[in-house]
């Protein structure tokens, strides 16, 4: 029998799907199910690789470890790379197959969607419930004919779907009401049920709207859900709250402030998730340079799906200058990935993998240069830290290659690339200034080489430890799992889904 599946739907980007997506998968793993997640076409430049080396969202990983199993690109088997405003890479069950653009969409519909519904036939077969998730609104009329992730899929799943709205925006029954109203008739009867989320204040104030929502549409009004400020699961996009303002874990004594670019196209700023989840350190990110004069202790350049368009932007905005004014008053520098490439002296990309430019110089703050090729290096690794001989892990996602390190040092020595041993070196440091770079993602997700790494940049800037003395937090997971149910009918939403709870 095919997987039950329920699917959450938004009356816009960033209500809240992703979220309750990965809240629901957890519900029903410790219900003892068989459950997977999916998202059949995603956009976004936040990006997992497997252990086969197969891209997929970040978004598809965090829901599949909710359900407590391996994630693979049959969760999330078309995904968009935005490249610019108007380019997007093709990455197609973990593999680019090219670059489109968005009015191209429509030649390789057909393709896309047999991809996408060969992946769905899989994990229904694999599998005893599909949590699904949608993508922006499944009412965008002048996309209904390329939209590969709403209605398209809910009706080749046969899912029940669940409306979500986010109340903090403002407007949440027109949302709701002007949703269900352009939708097809046979679609609007598949959406089983409302969900109103990120509600600040007191949910009793809200009792005669969702009387009024639940006449006015004859759909049932699962539950209101407060905003959650403490969330510990990676977001989804770049529209993610954490990237509009100042972040991080309030501490009486004085805190590590780290600063990050927010490139046009930056790439896995989840990277960063662990280092908000530290006591003292606070995180900012800019496109701009600030005002004050008050340089951070530490400034990274993340990653970038289009590292030289960023670098131009970066130059355009004046934070070329920022960053080495930053350094001569004391600041650590890190690029990760795309932000290494820029810290180099030049970037070549002679087969325009990545621009049409052929090369451009880099920042100079490191010696090393980057080579475009068109193969991209998609692996999940492990290795130790050269000074320290911390293990670490993370994966790597870049066409660049390292052209040599004239005069720096490598940081972290390989011993594992995707199951098979290696023995190579990663990154590059500088001995006389706090410069380094590294291809690794995820790096700051490894315990022992985050405490090493803030220890040291603490110690570097005269900054006390912060306290540590609080318990270990418990799994971010169960505790979605747990607000979710406290506020939202969950039994009657997934009686919707044709399952019995006390099956």
């Amino acid at each position: 029998m095919p997987a039950r599946a329920l699917m959450f739907q938004g009356t816009s980007s960033h209500v809240g799907k992703s979220v309750l997506t990965t809240a629901f998968c957890r519900i029903l793993q410790r219900r003892g199910f068989r459950v997977a997640p999916f998202k059949g076409m995603n956009m976004s430049n936040n990006a997992w690789v497997t252990r086969e080396g197969g891209e997929m969202a970040m978004a598809q990983a965090v829901q599949a470890r909710a359900c407590g199993i391996e994630p693979s690109v049959e969760m999330n088997p078309v995904l968009l790379k935005t490249m610019s405003d108007s380019m997007s890479q093709v990455v197609v069950l973990g593999k680019p197959v090219g670059t489109l653009a968005a009015a191209d969409l429509r030649t390789v519909r057909d393709r896309l969607n047999l991809a996408i519904e060969q992946a769905l036939r899989g994990l229904q077969e694999s599998h005893e419930f599909l949590v699904i998730e949608g993508a922006g609104s499944p009412a965008e009329v002048n996309l209904q004919e390329t939209d590969l992730a709403n209605m398209r899929v809910a009706r080749a799943a046969d899912a029940r779907v669940i409306l979500v709205a986010d109340i903090e925006r403002g407007g949440v029954f027109a949302q709701i009401v002007g949703t269900l109203d352009l939708l097809d008739p046979e679609d609007r009867k598949r959406v089983k049920g409302l969900v109103i989320n990120k509600f600040r204040g007191d949910p009793a104030l809200l009792k005669e709207g969702v009387r009024w929502l639940e006449e006015k549409t004859g759909k049932p009004v699962f539950g209101v859900m407060p905003f959650l400020t403490d969330l510990r699961v990676p977001e989804e996009d770049s529209l993610a709250d954490r990237l509009a303002a100042p972040r991080g874990t309030p501490s009486s004594k004085p805190s590590l402030r780290i600063q990050i670019l927010r490139t046009p196209t930056m790439a896995n700023f989840t990277d960063f998730d662990p280092l908000h989840r530290e006591p003292g350190v606070e995180i900012q990110y800019l496109t701009s340079a600030p005002e004050e004069n008050r340089p951070p202790h530490l400034l990274i350049l993340p990653g970038s799906k289009s590292t030289m368009a960023d670098l131009a932007w970066l130059r355009k905005a004046g934070l070329d200058a920022y960053i080495t004014g930053c350094l001569k008053q004391g600041t650590e520098i890190l690029g990760v990935c795309g932000g290494f490439q820029m810290l180099g002296q030049t970037i070549y990309d002679p087969s325009h993998v990545e621009s049409p430019i052929d090369s451009m110089p880099g920042l100079g703050l490191l010696p090393t240069d980057t080579l475009f090729l068109s193969t991209k290096i998609t692996a999940q690794v492990k290795g130790i830290h050269l000074e320290t001989g911390a293990q670490v892990s993370g994966y790597e996602i870049h066409a660049g290659r390292l052209q040599g390190a004239r005069r720096g040092k490598p940081i972290f020595r390989l011993r594992e690339r995707a199951g098979a041993v290696v023995d190579e070196m990663d990154g590059c440091r500088l001995e006389d200034q706090p410069v380094w770079g590294t291809y690794l993602h995820g790096l700051f997700d490894e315990p022992d080489f985050r405490a090493h790494f803030l220890k040291r940049l603490r110690q570097r800037h005269g900054l006390p430890e912060p306290d540590r003395s609080q318990t270990a937090e418990p799994d971010p997971y169960d505790d979605l799992a747990d607000a979710v149910s406290k506020h939202l009918k969950v039994d009657e939403m997934l009686e919707e889904a044709a399952w019995t709870p006390s099956a």
